[in-house]
């Protein structure tokens, strides 16, 4: 019997996914989260941890089973193998979703849109990428269509760059800053004079759980865009990691990100391949048209960007939590 409060959360231990199970578990919801190894930690207490693999069809459905709804958040791990493992995950969540009448979320990215929709990007805006990543991100949502066509429910929160304290595996974490290290250096991968668009994720996960209170008002294929953080002309997300800085004592600068040294190494990792083949996002404003969000919310949750910065900056360890506390 189907639980309207029970849900499933695939990549439950990854950034988006890890802040929407804390949420939820906040919201009172049963939170159920499948992976290899469940965590041992108290952090992770109040959630119904199954072992099992996202690649795993039978698995995946009986992890689902009474749940409303299934967050898939889930990526391969290292963002390795895309093109053969990322749409048959989907299909199994797809087919839980089915066995339950389970309403699927996923958590969007502007990767499947292409120059023919910038600058500003609504829900409707033709998919065109000119990426790999983008194509199989515009084959996600045309599968998701179909379990919508069939009588599914699916909502996509689509997004910008993902930043926040738990998530390392982003360009905020894996380009900007070092995780563990005070943020002396500030690599910028950005053109200078170009917006950027970002998105905290903790502010993300509580736009999905407001969207998920009020989900029986939802059309079945419901789409919506964050505006998140603008950073109109490219310096603002720089400037507020070195203002940050400087509160907590740390000497910071400014640098151009060396994307001579990505693509001299691209060939041989995966990761910096993906970094290269990105970087068309970072030399041109790509902005979101949040309207639709507000009409149907009456707002966007939104956090300063100097505050998310700091909590970001703490939780991937490079400046000390003590240092902000009360005196």
């Amino acid at each position: 019997m189907k639980n309207r409060n029970k849900v499933l959360i695939l990549g439950a231990t990854g950034g988006i996914g890890g802040e929407v199970a804390r949420k939820l578990v906040r919201e009172k919801w049963d939170v159920h989260a499948l992976r290899r190894n469940a965590p041992q930690n108290e952090e992770h207490a109040n959630i119904t941890w199954i072992t099992g693999d996202a690649l795993n069809a039978e698995q995946v459905a009986a992890a689902a089973s009474g749940c409303s709804v299934i967050v898939h958040a889930v990526n391969p791990p290292g963002y390795r193998n895309w093109e053969q493992l990322v749409l048959p995950m989907l299909q199994n969540t797809i087919n839980a979703a089915e066995r339950n009448g389970a309403l699927i979320v996923l958590p969007g990215t502007v990767y499947n849109y292409g120059p023919d929709a910038f600058p500003l990007l609504r829900e409707d805006s033709p998919q065109n990428p000119v990426t790999k990543k983008g194509a199989i991100r515009v084959q996600m949502e045309k599968a998701l269509l179909a379990y919508a066509q069939r009588g599914g429910k699916v909502l996509i929160l689509r997004a910008g760059d993902f930043f926040g304290p738990d998530a390392g595996n982003n360009w905020f974490s894996q380009g900007w800053i070092t995780p563990g290290q005070p943020p002396r250096t500030i690599k910028n991968p950005g053109k200078a004079g170009t917006g950027h668009q970002w998105a905290w994720l903790p502010d993300v996960a509580e736009t999905l759980a407001a969207l998920l209170a009020r989900r029986d008002q939802l059309e079945p294929f419901a789409c919506f865009h964050m505006r998140g953080h603008w950073d109109a002309d490219g310096t603002a997300m720089a400037a507020a990691i070195k203002s940050v800085a400087q509160l907590a004592g740390i000497k910071a600068k400014v640098t151009s990100f060396p994307w001579w040294l990505i693509f001299a190494m691209a060939p041989f990792n995966t990761t910096l391949r993906e970094m290269r083949e990105m970087r068309y996002l970072w030399e041109q404003p790509i902005q979101m048209d949040n309207a639709k969000l507000i009409d149907f919310l009456g707002h966007e949750p939104h956090t300063p960007l100097i505050e998310a910065v700091r909590t970001t900056l703490i939780g991937l360890g490079c400046i000390d939590h003590a240092l902000f506390a009360p005196s």
